[in-house]
């Protein structure tokens, strides 16, 4: 159903332990540098998915053939958690076209909560590669809001989600609603909260990265 960087043996394990630790989560910047080096892992795991056409690069002493991506690529993100994330894939595919929605928990008084969607900026869509990044997959109601929400704006050749952490419920939801959707994640958890929070998880990631918020 997904990549999972941590079946594997990888240094990205290191970052996941220290997003994890409730003591190394003091230090925000600490914690937004390990989610955009998460995002250059992801970034160049997705990278060997795409397609390549040769090219001939010239040097000061030659020509060398070089097999490079021809693929127009769009990152979107989901504010303000994603961010971070986005800025890691941004460092890999430097050229690419991005997009960005926001698109939140309103939580309210009897513990239940809606995904409220205010604002969407995005290029066109047709015929791009696709790469939707949240840090967080827990029930898959935003993802899967965005997912749908973007269909207004193009036809992608293909669609790759890539989160930092994942349920075991939020993958299946998403994977059931969207097939045609690859997913790529850091870590999977088996447990949500009764708040929809994934369990061991790391807590509120846009927390974590930027301070608490006010409300939601």
């Amino acid at each position: 159903m997904a990549i999972i960087l941590t079946e594997k043996n990888t240094v990205a394990n290191h970052f996941i332990a220290e997003m994890r630790d409730v003591n190394i989560q003091k230090d925000k910047m600490r914690f937004r540098r390990n989610m955009e080096r998460i995002g250059e892992v992801l970034a160049y795991e997705i990278s060997k998915d795409m397609n390549y056409e040769l090219s001939q690069v010239e040097t000061p002493l030659g020509i060398a053939p070089m097999n490079l991506i021809n693929e127009r690529i769009v990152l979107c993100t989901i504010i303000r958690a994603g961010n971070p994330l986005h800025q890691g894939f941004l460092n890999y595919f430097d050229s690419a076209d991005s997009a960005f929605i926001s698109a939140f928990r309103k939580h309210h008084k009897d513990g239940s909560f809606e995904i409220n969607l205010e604002y969407i900026s995005t290029p066109n869509l047709d015929d791009c590669t696709l790469i939707v990044t949240d840090a967080m997959l827990a029930t898959g109601a935003t993802v899967d809001i965005t997912l749908k929400a973007l269909k207004d704006y193009g036809t992608p050749r293909k669609v790759h989600l890539a989160c930092i952490l994942a349920s075991s419920y939020g993958l299946e939801y998403v994977s059931r609603l969207h097939p045609d959707v690859k997913i790529w994640l850091g870590a999977l958890d088996d447990e949500l909260t009764a708040k929809s929070y994934i369990v061991p998880g790391l807590g509120d990631a846009g927390d974590l990265a930027f301070g608490p918020k006010l409300n939601e």
